[in-house]
């Protein structure tokens, strides 16, 4: 059995284990460094994600609004954008390409499915 210990969300990310136990992570990176479970974080943004969209095979996304406004665009998908407001929840479903456009400032909490997650890259990344 571990301690208890305190951890700053803002500038900190917890990774949860596949039976639940919870390890604060060295460092803050994008991309997140892969969990074999959940990764717990918030993430405060003012600029568009930087990459040109995601998936999760592994599971659902979570995210929750603190505050700002944000659009999240589903990319190779029917699905219509949606625009997320402080209070909102909004669930990613398993495999769905996506990406979060900022609209204002946000400081967005998410719970992120891992290890396998994809991203692409921006169109002048080389």
């Amino acid at each position: 059995m571990t301690k208890p210990y305190i951890f700053d969300p803002t500038t900190d990310t917890i990774g949860l284990d596949r039976n639940l136990v919870a390890s604060k992570l060295s460092q803050r990176s994008n991309p997140s460094i892969p969990v074999d479970g959940i990764t717990f974080g918030i993430a405060a943004m003012s600029e568009n994600s930087p990459h040109d969209g995601e998936r999760h095979p592994d599971g659902d996304e979570v995210l929750y609004l603190i505050s700002g406004r944000v659009r999240v665009v589903f990319i190779d998908s029917a699905e219509e954008d949606i625009d997320v407001r402080p209070g909102d929840g909004l669930v990613v479903p398993k495999g769905m390409w996506h990406r979060v456009d900022i609209l204002e400032p946000s400081q967005i909490v998410y719970l992120t499915p891992g290890p396998n997650n994809e991203y692409r890259p921006l169109a002048d990344d080389t």
